[in-house]
Parts: C-alpha cells; sequence; structure tokens
C-alpha cells in the first residue's frame, strides 16, 4: 500500500511536470507568432514584454525538467525499495521509454543552447535599444535572426514534449 501512495505522489509530480515541459514551449510560441505579425522590426515596448515573458519563463522549464528527471528516477527506485526488483518492462513499454529519454535529452540539449547561448545574446543586443530611437539596423537584424533561430529551437522542442506526452502513455504496457 505505502509502495502504491508513493508510485501515485511521484506519478502525479511527473504528469505535472510533463503537462508543464510541453505547456511552456506551446504558449511561448504563440506568443511569437502573435508578435511575428509585426514583421522584423523593432517595437520597443511590445519586444520588450515578449523577451522579458519568455526569458522569464527559463526557472520555470528548469524547473519542470528538474522534476520529470527527478521523479522519472525515483518511480522505478521507489519499487526496488519496496519490492527488492527492478520491474520487467514489456517491449513496447522499453521502446517508449527509450524513445521518452531520447526527447527529453533533445529538450536539454534545446533548452541549454537557448539558456546559455542566444538568450544571453538577445539581452545583450535589446539592452543596446532604447524607446523611441530608432535601432542600429546591424543590430537590429542580428536580434531577429537571433529570435528565429530560437523560435526554430522551441519549435523542435515543443515536437520532443508532445513526444514525451505520447511515449509516457506507453510506458504500462505490462509484462
Amino acid at each position: 500500500m505505502t509502495e502504491q501512495i508513493m508510485h501515485s505522489i511521484l506519478l502525479a509530480l511527473h504528469n505535472i511536470a510533463l503537462v508543464g515541459c510541453a505547456a511552456a514551449p506551446f504558449y511561448n510560441r504563440n506568443l511569437v507568432l502573435m508578435r511575428a505579425q509585426y514583421g522584423p522590426k523593432l517595437h520597443y515596448e511590445l519586444d520588450k514584454v515578449v523577451e522579458d515573458t519568455l526569458q522569464g519563463n527559463v526557472p520555470y522549464c528548469i524547473a519542470f525538467m528538474v522534476t520529470l528527471i527527478i521523479t522519472g528516477i525515483a518511480m522505478p527506485l521507489n519499487h526496488y525499495f519496496f519490492a527488492g526488483a527492478f520491474r520487467q518492462l514489456h517491449v513496447v513499454a522499453a521502446t517508449a521509454l527509450v524513445i521518452k529519454l531520447a526527447c527529453i535529452g533533445g529538450m536539454i540539449v534545446i533548452m541549454w543552447i537557448i539558456f546559455n547561448k542566444l538568450n544571453p545574446r538577445l539581452k545583450e543586443i535589446f539592452g543596446k535599444f532604447n524607446p523611441g530611437d530608432t535601432p542600429d539596423t546591424a543590430l537590429e537584424a542580428e536580434f531577429f535572426a537571433i529570435r528565429a533561430r530560437r523560435k526554430a529551437l522551441c519549435d523542435r522542442c515543443l515536437i520532443f514534449a508532445i513526444g514525451v506526452l505520447i511515449f509516457s502513455a506507453f510506458l504500462g504496457f505490462a509484462v
């Protein structure tokens, strides 16, 4: 009974993290698509809101990924602790687990690139813009080029997040 309660708590936390991992890129993508309607021309106030929102989501993304990984490791360890052995996985569940882990790995790589390379450069460039001033055209072009790269990576991250959700459903196949 205690194992089932612990498993249920871990699974609930895991599912919340799964939803967060998928919701963040989905809503961020919608924000970026709405901003794209104004074209690659700086609109300081609008672009500030977009940057503050997207870069402000970083701690949440990290928290969801850490929760996903910790609970993903804790669930089989919970069973091991109570049963003295790991559960055997059906070939479908084992395949789904490998694909799910590959998707999580892809998300981590993308997050690392965005959080450690693209976002700092965007922040640096945006700091050189001022409300009401005409931006330097070279900086403006670089700013929107990096944003386009970040959008492409976020689109891939959303695909990986959907993969995590889909392949999680197949982990319940029993031997």
